[in-house]
C-alpha cells in the first residue's frame, strides 16, 4: 500500500539550502524546544476500510507549530485514517525560530530514524517556505501522487510559492490568506454614522483617508488600531523587493512607511501601544475595548478574533453562555490596501514511510470540493479553491461573527491580487526582528538610530551570513 521513499537528506545540502543551518542552536533555543514540543496522538479510524499497515511504520508524524491544522485534520480526515495507524502531531511554537530549529534537527536525523520516528509531513509558513521547498527535505508532490489536475482550482500564488527553482511542486495548502480590515460596527455607527461596509470603506479607502478617520476615532475616545504591529502586513506584503538582495539586507520604502506611520500613531494616541498576540492586544477584541479595527486575514477572523470575542463558556443546566458583547459586532471591508498574511503549506518529508497516507490527507483537506466547502461553512476559513469560493461568495453564506455579513467576495478579490514574488527565506526572522527592534522606538525609550542598530545586531545573531551595510 505504501510507497517507500529513499531519503536524500544530507547535512551538507541542508547547510546550503536551509538558512537555520545544521543544528546551529544556542542553549536557550534548545531548552525552549524541549520545553514546548508536545506529541499528541489522534485516535485511529476504526471504521476505515483500507488495508492494514505493512512492516514499515504505523505512526504518521506531522510537525506543526500550533493546533490549527490539527483541528482541520481531526474534523475532516481522522475518520478516514486506515486501521492500525496513528497520527502524531509534534508541536513546537514558532517564536524565535524554535519550530524551524526543532524541525531542522528532525529532518537532519531522518535517514537514521526508526520508522515510527520519521517525519512524514510537516507544515511551513509563507515567511520561510522557500527554505524548505528549495531543499532535499521535501518531496515533489508528484512522487506521492498529487497531480496538477488535483490542484487546478487553487489560487495561483499558493502553488507558485511552493515550487522549487526547477518548478517542482513541493507544498500544498487548503487555505488562502487575503487580508481585510475588520472593524467594530457599534464604533463605526458612533463615529462615522454608519456600519455599512461600503460606506466604512470610503472612510479608509487609502492611507490618507485612513489617517483622517484615525483622528476622528481619537477625538471620540477610540483607537484606530490596537498597537504597533497591526498594520505591518499591509506594508510588508506590498514591498518592491525582497528583504535580502544577494547577501545584503534591504529595508524597503514600505517598511520605512510602516515605521513612520506607527510612530506617528503612537505619539498621537491613535493606538494603545500593544504588541501583537499579547493579552492586551487580544483584549481589544473584548467588550470593554475602544479599538475600532484590526487588519486580519480569514484565518485571523476565525482562529483568533472569534475566540477572543467569546467569553468563557459557563455551564448552566446543560446550556452554555457564549459571547461577551462583541461577537457579531464586527464587519469586514477591504481597507486601504490589499495584502496577504500568512498561509500554511503541507510538505511531504523526504524519507517518509507513509507517503500514501500523507497524499490522502493532502487530497482530502486541500483539494476535495466538498471538504473545502465544509471548512468555509463550519470554520469561516477561506478555502484555496476558486470554484468553491466563487459559489459561496454568491450564496447566502453568512458569518455570524461578522454580524451576518458575507465577506467572501472581498476576500476572493484580494486573493486574486496577491503577489508573493518578493518573499525570501529569511522573512520570518527579519519581520520579527524589525518589529521587535522598533517597539522601543515607538515607546520613546530609544531613538530611531539606536533601534536600527539593535535590528542589525539581531540580524547578525540570527543570520551571520547576511550583510547589513
Amino acid at each position: 500500500m505504501k510507497k517507500k521513499v529513499v531519503s536524500g537528506l544530507l547535512c551538507a545540502v541542508m547547510v546550503a539550502s536551509l538558512t537555520a543551518g545544521c543544528g546551529a542552536k544556542n542553549t536557550q533555543t534548545q531548552e525552549t524546544t524541549k520545553g514546548s514540543a508536545t506529541a499528541e496522538t489522534t485516535s485511529k479510524g476504526a471504521e476505515a476500510q483500507k488495508e492494514e499497515p505493512g512492516k514499515e511504520g504505523k505512526v504518521v508524524n506531522i510537525y506543526v507549530w500550533n493546533d490549527e491544522f490539527k483541528a482541520r485534520y481531526e474534523d475532516y480526515y481522522a475518520s478516514k485514517l486506515p486501521a492500525g495507524y496513528t497520527v502524531n502531531f509534534v508541536t513546537t511554537p514558532s517564536e524565535n525560530n524554535a519550530y524551524q530549529n526543532a524541525l531542522d534537527e528532525a529532518l537532519l536525523n531522518q535517514a537514521d530514524a526508526k520508522a515510527d520516528d520519521k517525519v512524514d509531513m510537516f507544515l511551513v509558513e509563507a515567511d520561510y517556505i522557500l527554505k524548505y521547498v528549495n531543499s532535499d527535505s521535501t518531496l515533489d508532490l508528484k512522487e506521492v501522487g498529487i497531480t496538477e489536475q488535483d490542484m487546478s482550482k487553487q489560487f495561483d500564488y499558493t502553488k507558485v510559492i511552493a515550487q522549487d527553482t526547477k518548478g517542482a511542486q513541493k507544498g500544498i495548502s487548503w487555505q488562502g490568506c487575503p487580508g481585510l480590515y475588520i472593524y467594530r460596527r457599534s464604533i463605526a455607527k458612533e463615529v462615522l454614522g454608519t456600519d455599512d461596509p461600503a460606506e466604512v470603506q470610503k472612510a479608509i479607502n487609502d492611507w490618507d483617508t485612513f489617517d483622517k478617520t484615525a483622528a476622528k476615532m481619537k477625538d471620540k475616545g477610540f483607537y484606530m488600531v490596537s498597537g504597533f504591529d497591526d498594520s505591518y502586513r499591509t506594508f510588508s506584503n506590498n514591498v518592491s523587493g525582497p528583504w535580502v538582495n544577494g547577501d545584503k539586507v534591504v529595508i524597503d520604502p514600505k517598511i520605512e512607511k510602516w515605521i513612520e506611520q506607527t510612530k506617528n500613531y503612537t505619539d498621537k494616541g491613535y493606538n494603545q501601544k500593544t504588541v501583537l498576540w499579547a493579552a492586551e492586544w487580544a483584549s481589544g477584541q473584548g467588550p470593554d475595548s475602544k479599538v475600532f479595527g484590526y487588519f486580519m486575514p480569514a484565518w485571523g477572523v476565525d482562529f483568533v478574533m472569534a475566540k477572543n470575542s467569546l467569553a468563557k463558556a459557563v455551564a448552566d443546566g446543560g446550556k452554555q453562555e457564549v459571547g461577551n458583547g462583541t461577537f457579531g459586532d464586527w464587519a469586514a471591508t477591504t481597507g486601504p490596501e490589499s495584502y496577504n498574511w500568512g498561509g500554511t503549506w503541507l510538505c511531504a518529508a523526504s524519507g517518509t514511510d507513509n507517503a500514501d497516507i500523507v497524499a490522502d490527507i493532502m487530497k482530502t483537506i486541500c483539494t476535495d470540493d466538498a471538504t473545502m466547502k465544509k471548512i468555509v461553512e463550519e470554520k469561516n476559513d477561506f478555502a484555496n479553491n476558486k470554484t468553491v469560493m466563487q459559489a459561496l461568495a454568491k450564496s447566502d453564506y453568512k458569518s455570524q461573527f461578522l454580524g451576518g455579513q458575507n465577506p467572501l467576495q472581498m476576500f476572493y478579490d484580494a486573493a486574486e491580487k496577491i503577489d508573493m514574488s518578493k518573499i525570501s527565506p529569511y522573512d520570518q526572522g527579519l519581520n520579527e526582528s524589525i518589529q521587535t527592534a522598533m517597539h522601543d522606538y515607538f515607546n520613546g525609550t530609544v531613538d530611531k538610530d539606536t533601534a536600527m542598530k539593535n535590528f542589525y545586531t539581531s540580524i547578525k545573531e540570527k543570520y551571520p551570513e547576511l550583510k547589513t551595510e
